[in-house]
């Protein structure tokens, strides 16, 4: 005891005097450390609390190199130094925390490839967001020039202590990924609990964010990006993958097998159909085609945080879905071979097969990308005419364009044809005062009282009459044409209403609570009623499951594990869809963090089967993404 009474006066001596000498560094940390503890508390993620060590030890971590650099500085210097980094990371802050206002997802440098595709809804985007964002962001930023204030006030500074704030940084960082724990090896279903594993694939941005922290999560995204050394297969995953494509095909002919075969077909790729937005009142002729056809009545459209239009238009045609054990855009896959894609297996069997959307070619690279998938042509409206307006928004302006309707419909006598059809008006923002809304207002409504009046739902039925209106003019078109009986309209939604800013929306027509607010409309239709009768499928569907049942129902030779999902129509598939977070719906059951979270329990043995199928699944799509394994198969 009497040592700790001499020693205790000497040891709170050298640390107060070791916060005095560094007074200025700590306060400079001040705004790093908030920015960083507010993103995390914005994003209500239950996954990591933001009180847990590690995320706090890597922002620490990096707060040291950025104050130590600006304290080893002087003069101009150091107060470009300070408010260089001080910007940076506030912009870091309003980016993320804008994103995820938006989307529920943080900002990763993967989506800058599909900037364009979202820069006219910028200033929505930012005005939306939640407005503490920018109260703390006005707060952090009093606090910064009240500290910058107190620095000028410094006089010393170690220029040349600047060679060690590199060297300890450099070791902590190496250090610090190890209080993650045991590092993962295998790909395992129950993995995504794993903190370590988490941060080695730092696939999910929101889990990845929780637990490195603002600026970890932004150097690792930016390394796993642009620096990342490109992995080469081991022979364990070559084996794995192997083992799947040389097995014996599962599917076996049904009572659909082959009941459209020869007629045309028209894929409809619904921008932002929410179920609750297709019904009998705002699009009638969608709500007849969806009654009086094949109806999935639980289908999941799955989200990826990111160009979730074009990750539908990949999974439709290829059969798989944008990798989920690591980060990588599905756009990015147009050197890869795909020999089995929708377009190939109909032009083998005599088709021409097109595409049409209102947007441009360059847009997710989808004139190179359709091209590499087996396309006639891509073809972009503003790409063949220089509209003067912004009608090209309308989704009526698909079929009403001339040189769009002559390319759709017709063809010489015999002729089969895929019409890929992408529709764009239900798209944010969904406001009267700008965009496809305030055109749509305008025409409905002639007084401005009217139009002040509508609500963001209100805009969203205008949006979705828009495209009702367009399913409606290529209806008469096909039986103007005599094509109608002859034509198989396959319709789908790309993904739910998530760019909606008011949230309530949702909650009053669907689960917001967990994945199985993606339920989307898919359904299938035919006006030759002696091909088929009209009916409900209850089993649970996604997206990878509808160019497999589509070949089934056109009679096309397929070998089914050539793909992620399965024929839809099959006697005895058991349906169910998973997730991003590898969470997963089986109709009864949705299972995430091997818990039962919504509907019916389940025994922990079939959760762990279920489990393992779906880890197999996602481990099967992101091998043969990651490693161009079609590549393999067309060599031999």
């Amino acid at each position: 005891m009497k040592f700790f009474k001499q020693k205790f006066p000497v040891f709170k001596e050298k640390v107060q005097k070791f916060l005095y000498k560094y007074r200025y560094g700590f306060l400079a940390a001040i705004p790093y450390f908030l920015m960083d503890l507010i993103t995390r508390l914005l994003g209500h993620i239950s996954y990591y609390p933001v009180f847990f060590p590690i995320p706090n030890i890597f922002t620490f971590i990096w707060i040291f190199l950025i104050v130590g650099i600006i304290i080893n500085l002087k003069g101009i210097w150091e107060m470009l130094a300070y408010w260089f980094f001080f910007f940076l990371a506030m912009f870091l802050y309003l980016v993320n925390n804008i994103y995820f206002s938006m989307t529920k997802f943080y900002f990763s440098f993967n989506l800058l490839e599909s900037t364009g595709e979202g820069k006219n809804y910028l200033i929505d985007a930012i005005l939306d967001a939640n407005k503490l964002i920018y109260i703390c962001a006005f707060v952090i930023f009093v606090i910064a020039l009240v500290v910058f204030i107190k620095m000028r006030k410094r006089t010393q500074f170690h220029f040349k202590k600047m060679g060690k704030v590199f060297l300890v940084f450099f070791i902590l960082h190496l250090l610090a990924p190890l209080l993650y724990g045991v590092k993962g090896n295998e790909l395992e279903w129950n993995n995504f609990k794993n903190d370590r594993v988490v941060y080695d694939r730092f696939n999910e941005p929101n889990k990845s964010m929780k637990v490195a922290g603002l600026y970890e999560y932004t150097a690792r995204s930016f390394y796993i990006e642009y620096l990342k050394p490109e992995e080469k297969i081991s022979k364990k995953d070559k084996d794995f993958l192997d083992s799947i494509y040389t097995s014996k095909d599962p599917h076996q002919a049904n009572d659909y097998t082959g009941i459209f075969k020869g007629k045309n077909v028209i894929f409809l790729q619904l921008e932002g159909m929410d179920l609750w937005a297709l019904n009998k009142e705002h699009t009638p002729t969608l709500y007849k085609l969806m009654s009086e056809g094949i109806n999935f009545k639980n289908h999941y459209s799955l989200y990826t945080g990111g160009g979730s239009t074009f990750n539908s238009e990949f999974a439709v045609n290829i059969g798989f879905t944008t990798p989920i054990s690591y980060i990588e855009n599905v756009y990015n896959y147009n050197s890869h071979t795909f020999p089995y894609t929708m377009p190939r297996m109909f032009k083998e069997a005599g088709y021409s097969v097109n595409a049409f959307h209102m947007n441009s070619g360059e847009f997710y690279s989808r004139a190179i990308n359709y091209e590499s998938w087996g396309y006639d042509n891509y073809y972009g409206l503003i790409d063949i005419q220089n509209y003067k307006d912004d009608s090209y928004e309308l989704d009526r302006e698909i079929i009403a364009n001339k040189t769009f309707e002559q390319l759709m419909f017709d063809h010489k006598p015999g002729e089969k044809f895929v019409d890929y059809i992408i529709s764009y008006t239900p798209h944010t923002p969904f406001t009267a005062s700008k965009g496809p809304g305030k055109r749509l207002a305008n025409e409905k409504y002639s007084l401005k009282s009217q139009i002040d009046a509508l609500t963001e739902e209100d805009v969203v039925y205008l949006d979705v009459e828009e495209t009702d209106r367009m399913v409606s003019m290529m209806m008469e078109r096909l039986k103007k044409r005599n094509l109608l009986e002859n034509t198989v309209i396959v319709a789908y939604a790309d993904h739910y209403l998530y760019t909606l800013a008011d949230k309530t929306i949702l909650d009053k027509y669907k689960e917001t609570s967990n994945n199985l607010i993606n339920h989307t409309p898919f359904f299938i239709y035919c006006a030759d009623q002696e091909a088929i009768q009209p009916m409900d499928v209850q089993e649970v569907t996604m997206q990878m499951d509808i160019l497999p049942t589509v070949l089934n129902l056109f009679g096309l030779n397929y070998n089914s594990n050539y793909y992620l999902g399965m024929d839809a129509l099959d006697p005895n598939r058991k349906g169910y869809a998973f997730f991003s977070d590898y969470s997963w719906y089986n109709g009864k059951s949705y299972v995430e963090s091997n818990k039962v979270t919504y509907g019916d329990p389940m025994k922990n043995n079939e959760i762990k089967k279920t489990s393992d199928m779906i880890n197999k699944i996602i481990k099967k799509n992101d091998l043969t993404l990651k490693f161009d394994y079609f590549s393999s198969l067309s060599d031999k």
